[in-house]
């Protein structure tokens, strides 16, 4: 790995805003503690030079998987430079990095951090899980004191709007940007090819269904990490908001011109498309991408699960995970699939036996005796 990296510096506080416009070997300046796997996936799969952080992207607190993954792509990381290098740093300026040194510069040195190693990484991550029972024990004490300010998820019915999709009696497939989100969705393509469930993307999971060449029937959330193109898709568009009133999705979906509806409940976007397909009467409501684990939830900032647990629970046993579909679901095989190699085989056949005269003269026998079955049943054939 070269000792100097320069590129273009793309900027922004948000890392799934800066990967919408970033570009192939350009640097990704942000300020992002704990970088979580999903962010990195997102950073590597845009082919980013190099990462700059002005947060700390392992700070001990937790194991989060991000800088390893980053690391494992190749990608250097610079960090814990500081907060003024999301001003010193100029979007779209190139900017050189010393990563003997963790410098970095724009024409003059604006900021100094610690190029992340393996060793580096190692250690903190080995402190994180010393830290570990700490944050599970804070986290079960916050779901704990929530789930009864959010009983009313259990106990009441979610003011869904009105949809002039179908979901009754349907699967429905709901599709969450979580680790290994595209993966699992590939698993599961035969599943959505056969079945047609309706089809939710939460956020940035209705990108997800359009690169694999499905149309997300809806499209739930804050729809801040939705590209404009999908949300002109036709899908219809489902704004989390909260019973407060605020409705973060409003302002985008209103400049784009778009038409909304708003959903008002506590908890998650996910635990609302949750709700969603549970109140409009999905049969079976498949899960892809979803937070489940102490690491998702800590990834996303939560300290709680109260909305999750609670909406998990209502949704009981209607609700199946992705990567069980994938196991379980035999996909049928459609002719279309064998019709070619089917047809292949009968040429070469007919080639073969073609080759002797006998072996003609039974062709020409067999085809007479099809001809004849085909007047019987074919009048004027």
């Amino acid at each position: 790995m070269p000792t100097t990296v320069r590129g273009i510096a793309r900027v922004d506080h948000r890392t799934k805003n800066l990967v919408k416009r970033i570009r192939r070997g350009e640097i990704a300046v942000i300020q992002h503690r704990d970088i979580d796997s999903v962010s990195a996936e997102s950073l590597a799969r845009c082919g980013v030079r190099a990462v700059v952080n002005a947060d700390e992207s392992i700070s001990g607190k937790y194991p989060n998987r991000g800088p390893s993954i980053l690391m494992e792509h190749g990608i250097p990381v610079v960090d814990a430079v500081g907060a003024e290098i999301m001003q010193a740093a100029v979007e779209g300026a190139e900017i050189e990095i010393d990563l003997a040194t963790g410098a970095v510069n724009n024409g003059t040195v604006c900021a100094h951090g610690t190029t992340l190693t393996p060793d580096i990484i190692a250690e903190r991550s080995e402190l994180a899980k010393t830290h570990l029972q700490t944050e599970l024990r804070s986290f079960v004490e916050n779901t704990l004191q929530y789930v009864s300010r959010e009983e009313h998820i259990l106990l009441e019915p979610a003011r869904i709007p009105e949809l002039t999709t179908s979901v009754a009696g349907r699967h429905a497939l709901i599709v969450v940007r979580g680790e290994d989100y595209r993966k699992d969705l590939r698993a599961i393509y035969s599943y959505i090819r056969d079945v047609h469930p309706v089809l939710i993307g939460v956020d940035g999971g209705a990108d997800a269904l359009t690169e694999l060449g499905f149309r997300p029937d809806i499209i739930v959330g804050d729809m801040d990490s939705v590209s404009d193109d999908v949300l002109r898709c036709g899908a219809e568009l489902v704004v989390h908001a909260s019973p407060e009133g605020q409705a973060p999705g409003k302002v985008r979906l209103e400049k784009l011109q778009l038409e909304w509806k708003p959903l008002v409940a506590r908890g998650t976007s996910e635990d609302v498309a949750m709700l969603l397909a549970y109140e409009k009467g999905a049969d079976l409501i498949v899960a892809l991408g979803t937070h489940t684990t102490l690491i998702d939830f800590l990834d996303k900032g939560r300290p709680g699960m109260a909305s999750t647990f609670l909406t998990r629970l209502k949704v009981g046993n209607r609700l199946v995970d992705a990567r069980g579909v994938s196991q379980l679901y035999s996909p049928r095989l459609r002719f279309r699939e064998v019709s070619f190699p089917l047809a292949t085989g009968l040429v070469v056949i007919f080639v073969v036996l073609a080759a002797s005269d006998d072996a003609r003269r039974f062709v020409e026998m067999l085809g007479r005796l099809v001809a004849l079955a085909f007047r019987r049943v074919v009048p004027g054939f």
